[in-house]
């Protein structure tokens, strides 16, 4: 059971395209921040505003109030929590744990139940938004856990972003965010085809934009990623490969409950196209090249 000493000291682990901006929201609020990631280099400018450096994530842990974590696939959230160098293995354990990677929520679940004999609180809070909402501190957060450890994590949480919803005990944070990945999914496609069919309409895409992004057809996606694709940037906000990862926890959980959704395999699918393409370390946006191209192949 946590104390209700307030969270000064933070070990954060991950320093990725939303990962960096995050912990400098943090450094920025006054938090004392100690940083672990697996190559260093990607933290030196955290580094060089006052965070510590850390070997493992057990050292970033050990004497913190809270440890928080934003990695990128389940493995790694594992390695990071129950690893031989993991969070459990810190000599003197944080009193809150925190997982902000999209994971899976049964693994919530267990990372839950192995922290708490060593008194250790743990929620689940997957993230919204990308680098945009990293970058300006407006995250969507999508959190799981026991009601305390919510309450204990919330001036965080406030740090970071600015929809913040418990949405039950652990693993219903990744839950929810599997709701988010589904929507993501099938929206994009149609963020894509409706620029294709305004490109070959020899309508001004930007000006179609602004038209339906303010109607029934408005989304974060058509705002936001509309604009990097009319212009062929298709760097990371957030990467084909993580959502492909999304994508599959997803389909693995609507298998368990017995659900079919044809859209989300759809999209499963189409991302797929686009690694394959050679396009996994790209922004989930690159879904208009595999869409560009299976629409030449069909006129051709």
């Amino acid at each position: 059971m946590t104390s209700e000493k307030q969270i000064r000291t933070i070990g954060w682990i991950g320093t990725g395209v939303m990962g960096a901006s995050m912990a400098a929201h943090l450094l920025d609020a006054g938090y004392s921040l100690r940083l672990y990631t697996r190559t260093r280099a990607r933290a030196e400018p955290l580094l060089e505003r006052g965070a510590t450096w850390a070997e493992s994530p057990a050292e970033a842990a050990d004497g913190t109030d809270a440890t928080i974590a934003i990695v990128g696939y389940p493995s790694d959230v594992r390695e990071t929590f129950l690893g031989d160098r993991g969070v459990l293995r810190a000599g003197r354990p944080p009193e809150l744990a925190i997982d902000m990677t999209t994971s899976e929520p049964s693994l919530a679940v267990e990372i839950a139940a192995a922290l708490k004999p060593r008194g250790i609180g743990s929620i689940d809070a997957p993230v919204s938004g990308g680098d945009i909402g990293a970058r300006n501190a407006a995250l969507s957060i999508m959190v799981g856990g026991a009601a305390g450890d919510v309450e204990r994590a919330m001036p965080i949480l406030r740090t970071l972003g600015t929809t913040i919803r418990h949405q039950g005990g652990p693993g219903a944070g990744q839950h929810t965010k599997m709701v988010n990945q589904i929507l993501i999914a099938t929206t994009m496609i149609g963020v894509c085809e409706g620029l294709i069919y305004a490109q070959r309409a020899r309508l001004d895409p930007l000006k179609v934009i602004e038209s339906v992004s303010t109607g029934a057809a408005g989304s974060w996606s058509i705002s936001n990623l509309g604009p990097r694709m009319v212009a062929r940037d298709f760097e990371p906000g957030f990467y084909v490969e993580h959502f492909i990862k999304d994508l599959g926890i997803a389909l693995e959980e609507a298998g368990r409950m017995g659900l079919d959704l044809p859209g989300l395999q759809l999209g499963y699918s189409l991302y797929e196209a686009v690694r394959e393409a050679g396009h996994d370390r790209k922004g989930t946006q690159a879904l208009l090249l595999a869409l560009e191209e299976l629409t030449l192949a069909e006129r051709s």
